[in-house]
């Protein structure tokens, strides 16, 4: 069976880990965990892209080698992703043999088949992007550090595949989501695509992974930093590995790297005579005021700082459940605690609470005996849209159906009052206790995925030791442990 492969990009090792990293990553995790909980086989792989004139130049800074710097930087990002919870089946370091060996190998190869010449190129060169930019660039003064540069170097034939490109795309061979998104790529294609400058010169940058056919030369770090996809999963190496993996499922990117994963990516693929991922998502930004996160304007939010204060599965519910994928979001404390509030104190926390303490009180501690196993919350559950919603992404959608269960359950107990009924029918509200516990353990299950480590506690408490979607499975007679308030509320 060929296993759920997602991806999160690789991330610069030179860029602190922030907010839209650690979305990014959150999101890869929750999608795996829920492709698992329903059955399926995932592998998420994740990592750091480590070349290129940046990480050289703050090596110097620092009198550092550039292994060294990178060795140095790289446990910021593995701390927080332990700190975050992240289950990653992989993780990848562009400095590591296993990859460095495969982009030679594919660099010889593509060169063999003719799609790699060498010219000299004039133009203007942005430090920061570490690419030649165009005039029209030049002039939208985005890009710093430009200065025009003249030098041979390698190109690869990526002109070559546009045509069959554009095809792929419009046919959803390769399905680039959201629709605005596949019509932003199908507009850039509309020009004529220029070949892609996939070397630099080590006079200039000795930073990177040499050139088999030419040792004067590096790989351009975007060649380079791509590749991970594939030699993570055995490439030229392992191939029952990597037939079992590739064609990856999705890629998870951010909008702002769209064009080298929707452009640059598939060419370098169709040069090999490989398959084309199956789809490349590409998410929004996190905003604050309205105005993208960045270091230049001073309003990066670091995740470390929300964990800190709220604890990491409220972060991990916040920015999956805030965020409508494909679209910006904007972040502020005080929608963050709104949010924390109303659904995780209020609506589920509490009725975590409520539920146990009658049970406590009047059962013993016990989960009480059932008389039916239908009932309204059976109904409800039976209504959730989990694969569908996942196989479209939607997993905000798959949090607003299971919340919307988990509010159903509160209307259930309004309309029962079990505390009233135990005093004249004990059986019947026993019965209707047993309905709200075993619609919290499968909420619980159901949220799993997104809050890992508050709803294993819940589990935990309601003495539950089958953890399968399939209604009816808590035990009367089980023990209840009595716990703190799970998400006590934000004042």
């Amino acid at each position: 069976m060929q296993k759920y492969f997602l991806t999160t990009p690789i991330y610069y090792v030179n860029d602190k880990p922030h907010i839209g990293h650690a979305y990014t990553t959150i999101l890869a995790d929750t999608i795996s965990r829920f492709r698992k909980l329903i059955g399926e086989s995932s592998f998420f792989l994740t990592g750091l892209d480590e070349h290129g004139l940046k990480v050289q130049q703050a090596a110097e800074r620092n009198k550092k080698s550039p292994q060294d710097h990178c060795d140095s930087m790289s446990p910021a990002f593995i701390d927080l992703w332990k700190k975050l919870n992240i289950d990653y089946d992989d993780f990848i370091r562009t400095t590591e043999k296993r990859h460095s060996q495969v982009v030679q190998h594919i660099l010889s190869e593509v060169n063999n088949s003719g799609d790699i010449y060498i010219d000299e190129y004039e133009g203007w060169y942005s430090i920061s992007e570490e690419r030649f930019i165009t005039e029209k660039e030049v002039e939208s003064g985005q890009f710093g550090d430009v200065k025009k540069l003249k030098e041979k170097n390698y190109f690869f034939k990526m002109s070559k595949y546009q045509e069959d490109l554009i095809n792929k795309i419009q046919n959803d061979e390769l399905k680039i989501q959201p629709e605005s998104r596949k019509n932003e790529v199908l507009s850039f294609l509309k020009n004529d695509l220029s070949d892609l400058c996939i070397s630099r010169p080590k006079s200039r940058l000795e930073w990177g992974i040499e050139l088999p056919f030419d040792k004067d030369y590096v790989t351009y770090v975007w060649f380079d930093a791509l590749i991970n996809y594939i030699s993570s999963i055995g490439f030229s190496k392992d191939s029952d590995k990597f037939e079992e993996h590739w064609p990856a499922a999705v890629h998870l990117i951010g909008k702002d790297i769209l064009t080298t994963h929707a452009v640059y990516w598939p060419t370098m693929l169709m040069s090999m005579n490989l398959p084309l991922p199956k789809r490349i998502f590409a998410h929004g930004w996190w905003l604050t005021d309205s105005k993208k996160m960045s270091k230049s304007l001073g309003n990066v939010v670091s995740p470390l700082s929300l964990i800190d204060d709220f604890g990491v599965d409220a972060v991990r519910y916040y920015l999956m459940s805030d965020m409508v994928l494909g679209m910006d979001a904007t972040f502020s404390s005080q929608s963050f605690e709104k949010k924390y509030n109303s659904d995780l104190a209020n609506d589920f926390g509490n009725l975590v609470s409520r539920v146990s303490k009658l049970i406590e009180n009047n059962f013993d501690s016990k989960i009480p005996n059932f008389s039916t196993q239908e009932s309204d919350l059976s109904k409800n559950f039976k209504k959730i849209e989990l694969k569908n919603n996942l196989d479209e992404l939607k997993i905000d959608k798959v949090i607003d159906d299971i919340m919307n269960f988990v509010r159903s359950i509160n209307i259930y107990m309004e309309r029962n009052e079990p505390w009233k009924l135990v005093k004249t029918d004990k059986d019947k509200a026993g019965n209707i206790l047993y309905h709200c516990a075993e619609s919290l353990r499968l909420s619980a299950i159901l949220l799993s995925p997104i809050m890992p480590t508050k709803t294993e506690k819940i589990l935990e408490n309601i003495g539950c030791s089958d953890k399968s979607l399939k209604w009816g499975k808590l035990l009367s007679g089980s023990s209840l442990k009595t716990s703190e308030p799970i998400f006590p509320r934000i004042n």
